[in-house]
């Protein structure tokens, strides 16, 4: 990693990080830490390159992950849903949900390494609003490489000590968070259902906006 930031600086933070934005599993927690500590112990990358590409890479990728959540996983969804118990009022019921508190869950995930790389096509999926998609990607994506961007590069490797424990409390609360609203989902979804068929009337449609 050390020589891939050595001789491509900060362009293989943006590459790295915009794929898995996209939704590739890709270390791209890993490549910001490591190109942040390098910048900060050797001086021969400057940490507002690291901190630059890490963010214009992320939220593209996002945004590309987002589109193609959009038109092509929500189809996919849509066609072939109902075979594991993803019946269009419950499509409906994801949307609602996803259109309420979407913009928590896409900052969320910024900071869990498995949700990072599939948050921007989940919401594509599920067809949130993109401005809102937007704000939370920006904004996530700001926190999240500003977080450990900075605090690898004043710290160095000591880093390591606070990086693991941070994103398993992020993991732990997001799995919490995850588990109460299926159990919510369950108990409340005729009430849900009827909810989210008067904010998204009628039938769906591949092609739906």
């Amino acid at each position: 990693m050390t020589d891939l930031i050595h001789h491509y600086g900060g362009w293989v933070v943006f590459i790295l990080v915009f794929f898995e934005a996209m939704g590739l599993p890709i270390p791209g927690e890993t490549i910001l830490v490591s190109a942040a500590i390098y910048a900060g112990t050797t001086q021969h990358l400057s940490i507002g390159v690291v901190l630059v590409a890490a963010i214009i890479g992320t939220a593209l990728g996002g945004v590309i992950g987002f589109y193609i959540g959009k038109y092509y996983g929500y189809p996919l969804l849509l066609r072939y849903g109902s075979y594991v118990g993803m019946t269009d009022a419950r499509i409906k019921i994801a949307q609602y949900l996803f259109q309420r508190q979407g913009i928590t869950v896409v900052v969320m995930a910024r900071f869990v390494a498995v949700l990072r790389s599939a948050a921007a096509l989940v919401a594509g999926a599920n067809q949130m609003p993109f401005g809102s998609f937007m704000v939370a990607n920006v904004a996530g994506t700001v926190a999240w490489v500003l977080l450990y961007g900075l605090a690898s590069y004043y710290l160095g490797k000591e880093i390591e000590k606070f990086a693991q424990p941070v994103a398993f409390g992020v993991a732990v609360v997001g799995a919490i968070a995850i588990v109460t609203a299926i159990r919510y989902w369950r108990r409340k979804e005729r009430i849900l259902a009827a909810e989210a068929e008067r904010a998204i009337p009628g039938p769906l449609r591949a092609t739906q906006r």
